[in-house]
């Protein structure tokens, strides 16, 4: 006989796991500069163990949810939720993990409040110790995000007037409002799909890196996933208008959700012929162009967020036309070519080519249900894309558990995640490799305790009376 497991144990082994995740990242995570320590110090350390500890026993409890929800007798969508707000509970007031982008949010947010443009100058701009706790990287960068977002972090940077937990509070509650409506559209979007509604909860709201880069790191990718998820179902129901609305307001938070308004023409104009198409992409443009005008014009903050989408990218990003382009430069660098510094802006190219090419064979060839091609697409956007980060596979994920069409799909998808959710550390600086030893130190050490349990569940054989 295996471990014993049912919705209880998974929701208590989760709630083990976030709550050594919040332990572990106060002294491990992105944290303030007053509050950093030192690598090697020991409660580093320590905390470094502890959230590793931490992450594999939430993949263990993710993972053996998921073999309830395939069970004989399915938890509903209600219980899944009800997992999903112990799970994150202990996250609520643990400082930032695993990036510290939100720090930039942040910034962000004070400068437009005191009218700098965001999207000529960088946080450092800003000055003062809010734009110090900015990534080096990043100081002398312009947003790249859309004035909905940048509304939104005004708003809170006024509430809180520049106070850095107040702030990381607000941007941590912001978050999760939009993993509860990305939770909330779920199981709507999956009986629309023809999906299990509790599969869909499983793979796209209980995964670990919504909780680890959605609720832990604070991300904007959940509002855009959030406005994005509740948009497709206005959409595909009795408000159309609303739903192109919503869409449209996630992509003026970050840029890809604009692929939602695709799956809107697809969804109203699907079974019918090329005037109906042709109808549908009118009205959705009109009230896609109009919320833009409307929106931009309310935030104040002008069209730069237009040219801003060519903000660059990290130079030592790991996306694969990054890591090309690296490489190919360095070679070129070798042989004293001149064409060196081209090699990566070469290779972004070619992988938006490869994006768009993509894009058109999921859509025009395979054509598959209109919300599952839009995760595709998704999916394809951040894999050839110049940056890539773990959360942003949850662009194609979120959807593609609502809509995929086998569960050899989410299995696929789910053993993916479960990588990713250990592939950054906890304060967001790159690994070195006393810092990759100690992480898998405690993803180990969960993993011998996992054992443990498991073996002190098993039935113990009866032991036959020796007969004389």
């Amino acid at each position: 006989m295996g471990f014993p497991v049912d919705l209880r144990r998974c929701q208590a082994l989760g709630l083990a796991g976030t709550a050594f995740l919040a332990l572990g990242g106060e002294t491990a995570g992105a944290l303030p500069a007053h509050d950093f320590l030192a690598p090697g110090s020991v409660q580093a350390v320590l905390g470094l163990v502890g959230v590793y500890f931490g992450v594999v026993l939430l993949i263990a409890a993710w993972v053996l949810l998921g073999g309830v929800v395939r069970g004989p007798e399915p938890p509903t969508p209600r219980s899944l939720l009800l997992v999903l707000a112990v799970w994150a509970a202990p996250l609520l007031l643990a400082p930032p993990l695993f990036s510290r982008d939100v720090y930039s949010y942040l910034a962000q947010g004070a400068m437009v409040d005191a009218h700098i443009d965001v999207y000529a100058y960088g946080p450092a701009q800003l000055g003062g110790p809010l734009a110090d706790e900015v990534a080096p990287v990043w100081q002398q960068t312009a947003t790249p995000y859309g004035p909905v977002f940048l509304v939104v972090a005004s708003v809170l940077s006024a509430l809180t007037r520049g106070q850095l937990p107040a702030g990381l509070l607000g941007m941590r509650l912001i978050a999760l409002l939009g993993v509860a409506l990305m939770a909330a559209a779920l199981p709507r979007l999956a009986r629309h799909s023809g999906a299990d509604p509790a599969a869909a909860l499983w793979l796209g709201a209980l995964n670990p890196l919504v909780l680890l880069h959605l609720v832990a790191g604070a991300h904007n990718d959940a509002i855009m996933l959030g406005l994005l998820g509740v948009g497709l179902v206005a959409a595909r129901g009795r408000w159309p208008v609303l739903g192109v609305v919503l869409i449209t307001l996630a992509a003026l938070v970050k840029a890809p959700a604009a692929l939602g308004l695709v799956a809107v023409v697809a969804l109203r104009s699907r079974g019918r012929g090329p005037r109906a198409v042709l109808r549908y992409t009118v009205t959705t443009a009109t009230a896609a162009a109009a919320t833009t005008v409307a929106a931009t014009a309310a935030a104040g903050t002008g069209y730069g967020w237009i040219a801003a989408l060519k903000t660059p990218v990290s130079p030592h990003n790991w996306s694969p036309t990054s890591l090309l382009g690296r490489v190919t430069g360095a070679a070129l660098d070798q042989l004293g070519s001149g064409l060196a510094p081209f090699a990566l802006p070469a290779w972004h190219a070619a992988g938006l080519l490869v994006t768009a090419a993509l894009l058109l064979f999921i859509w025009l060839w395979l054509r598959p249900g209109p919300v599952y091609a839009l995760g595709l697409s998704l999916a394809a956007v951040a894999v050839f894309g110049p940056a890539v980060r773990p959360w942003y596979a949850l662009w194609g994920l979120f959807l593609i558990a609502a809509a995929a069409p086998t569960g050899s799909v989410r299995t696929r998808v789910a053993a993916a995640s479960a990588v990713l959710a250990l592939t950054v550390l906890p304060s967001g600086a790159p690994a070195d490799v006393e810092q990759v030893i100690l992480a898998v130190s405690g993803g180990v050490l969960a993993l011998v305790v996992l054992w443990q349990a498991h073996q002190a569940a098993r039935p113990q054989s009866p032991v036959r009376e020796r007969t004389a």
